[in-house]
């Protein structure tokens, strides 16, 4: 058996093994290529003449083809080959080519497994000079073939990116990019996965060398959804440069999705299943506190700006559960303004925000003059104008928290608007049970499209994925015993085992084993205290902390000491600090995951760490003089 790799540079292996020598001179190894890609693997002896020595006197060229089928015969085998006076025939099961596997994955769709053969371009760096009609040949070959490859490289793409391995996609669309510079599909591709693998601007600096080189080349321009792609990264917060300290300290905070593929999978399809169908779905998402629900929330933002949808957010903390209409407000201010299709709802919807938000008012002056209407229809009706411009995609984090009605006007949103580009994602901690979600819970899958995404502690597979990631030049055996500590110390709690990771990397080396079981026999994260956690975690946060910049010491330590949600205004009131250095402060801790934003103001991603801060990173004093700063009468007028 000849085995031909010919989708990259061309390579052979007889049984296994190396090819003769000879086997490799160019036209024996053109001749064996070119019948193994024939129809029915046949050709007469006047056509190979012509395609490989078309320039001999016929006697020499027969002399010729007769050295090269000798040459062929010898490595595979009398019984390979057969020759008669007119034609030339291959047995097909003495020859595999990469072309026939690939089209057997191609066919089924198993795109990671189409696109792990492509190498390069078909015959990369192959030629048979002096012979027009067989480069005419490979020419006829290459471009349908390296169209079909560049499709498998996108294919795959998209699915490691659906799947949250972010750093295989962008492997795979660089290979895509490659291989046809001037695709607009692999450019996409390519934008794409460096878009969502957190390097806007590197996405950006992508597609102008793209459209540079269509425009030199070919004389066009970028198609308009490679350009609107492109428009919808240009509006997003750019990050840190990747290669710029800011980035390197984040760097294990940030870590790939690992761990959460499957559930991240199932929430791409269901978005684009809704994009498609054009029904409002629901997926409601439950896990204890650091199982990662926030950060599955952000990768589907994330891929929803960049299909042109809108995100709307709030997060709940626990003085929502007492402030009646305080979640549909924080929709309000959490993307739902922004978006353009509101203007198309009704005057009296306009009104009932316009009275409970001032910058509705601000924006819709004509809306106070109308008789508002009910909060809930109002909301609703603002949501179907929005969703009539573009997809939108509503999300409710730590929904548990939230004041009962705006739950309810969330459940009922599907029933009131079923035929709308709408996904919802509503988070939970798994228990206390609630009544409305529950109740929500019991109808999809029935009445309402959607389901439910349970998130349970990493697996050992997953945190050893995570040490590798943090520690690539770590041998198996390092990487093994760090993912037991690991394991022992953070319990498999994806938050809590990147802070351990984190301060291994920053120079953390004691790793002392807990004594006894953490957490407690049905205890979650949200039930420990910072006097409950392994020594490991609490001095795991200490070291995160301390790598801040100064500025965000001080705004990370005065969110902590003023709980709940912090704005803007009042952290400059009690850091003293600008408002320009606060916001510098709080686009480092949000990049490092310290904090997280909805449209009302920040909140600790984890309130362990935000009680451990408030007990171990601050002083009594320290605490009183944040509080007297609150407390004062200093004026924050235009702090935004």
């Amino acid at each position: 058996m000849i085995a031909c790799r010919l989708l990259g540079p061309v390579e052979l292996s007889v049984d296994g093994d190396a090819p003769p020598a000879e086997l490799l001179w160019k036209k024996n190894l053109a001749l064996l290529v070119y019948l193994a890609l024939s129809p029915r693997h046949t050709r007469t002896r006047e056509h190979l003449i012509g395609l490989l020595w078309g320039d001999k006197p016929e006697s020499a060229a027969r002399h010729s083809l007769n050295e090269a089928l000798r040459v062929v015969r010898r490595a595979m085998g009398e019984e390979a080959l057969h020759t008669d006076a007119t034609t030339v025939r291959l047995d097909p099961e003495a020859v595999e080519t990469d072309l026939a596997a690939f089209a057997r994955h191609e066919a089924a769709a198993e795109w990671e497994s189409a696109a792990a053969l492509v190498a390069g371009a078909l015959f990369e760096g192959f030629a048979v000079p002096g012979e027009s009609a067989f480069e005419d040949w490979l020419t006829a070959q290459r471009a349908p073939w390296d169209r079909r490859a560049v499709t498998a490289l996108v294919r795959a793409t998209e699915l490691n990116l659906a799947n949250g391995r972010t750093r295989q996609a962008l492997a795979l669309a660089e290979r895509a990019a490659a291989l046809s510079p001037t695709s607009c599909q692999a450019a996409g591709a390519l934008i794409r996965a460096l878009a969502l693998s957190g390097d806007r601007a590197g996405a950006l600096r992508r597609f102008e060398d793209h459209a540079r080189l269509l425009r030199e080349q070919l004389d066009t321009a970028p198609d308009s959804e490679l350009a609107a792609v492109a428009g919808r990264i240009r509006k997003e917060r750019m990050g840190p440069a990747p290669d710029s300290d800011e980035a390197r300290v984040a760097l294990t905070r940030r870590l790939p999705l690992i761990g959460r593929e499957g559930p991240l999978a199932e929430l791409t399809e269901a978005w684009r299943r809704c994009l498609a169908t054009r029904r409002t779905a629901v997926t409601v998402i439950l896990g204890d506190a650091g199982f990662g629900k926030t950060r599955l929330i952000e990768e589907m933002m994330a891929r929803a700006a960049l299909d042109g949808g809108a995100s709307l957010t709030v997060r709940g903390v626990e003085a929502d559960h007492l402030a009646p209409w305080s979640g549909l407000l924080g929709l309000a201010r959490g993307g739902l303004l922004e978006t353009t299709g509101i203007a198309a709802a009704p005057p009296a919807a306009h009104a009932a925000l316009a009275a409970q938000v001032p910058e509705w008012g601000d924006r819709f002056r004509g809306a106070p003059g109308a008789e508002p209407t009910p909060l809930p229809r109002a909301f609703s009706e603002l949501i179907r104008a929005a969703a009539e411009e573009q997809p939108l995609l509503i999300v409710a984090d730590d929904s548990h928290l939230l004041d009962a009605e705006s739950l309810a006007t969330l459940a009922s949103l599907p029933r009131d608007l079923p035929a709308a580009p709408i996904l919802m994602l509503v988070t939970a901690e798994s228990a206390p049970p609630s009544e409305l979600l529950d109740a929500l819970r019991s109808r999809l899958g029935r009445d309402i499209p959607g389901g439910t995404i349970e998130l349970g502690p990493l697996q050992h597979g997953g945190l050893a994925a995570m040490a590798r990631a943090v520690f690539p030049h770590y041998d198996d055996e390092a990487v093994e015993r760090l993912t037991r500590r690991v394991a022992a110390d953070s319990a498999g709690v994806p938050l809590l085992a990147i802070e351990i990771l984190h301060a291994v990397a920053a120079g953390l080396e004691d790793l002392p084993q807990q004594p006894g079981a953490w957490p407690a026999p049905y205890h979650t994260l949200t039930q420990t205290t910072p006097g409950d956690l392994p020594d490991t975690v609490v001095a795991a946060i200490r070291i995160g902390y301390r790598r801040l910049s100064a500025g965000a010491q001080q705004v990370l330590a005065a969110a902590a000491v003023l709980g709940g949600r912090v704005t803007v205004p009042r952290l400059v009131r009690a850091t003293s600090l600008a408002t320009p250095e606060v916001n510098n402060a709080l686009d480092e801790l949000e990049w490092q995951r310290w904090l997280v934003a909805d449209g009302r103001g920040y909140v600790f991603v984890a309130g362990i760490v935000e009680r451990v801060i408030d007990r171990d990173m601050l002083t009594p004093g320290q605490r009183r003089r944040i509080l007297d700063a609150d407390n004062s009468p200093t004026d924050t007028e235009g702090a935004p």
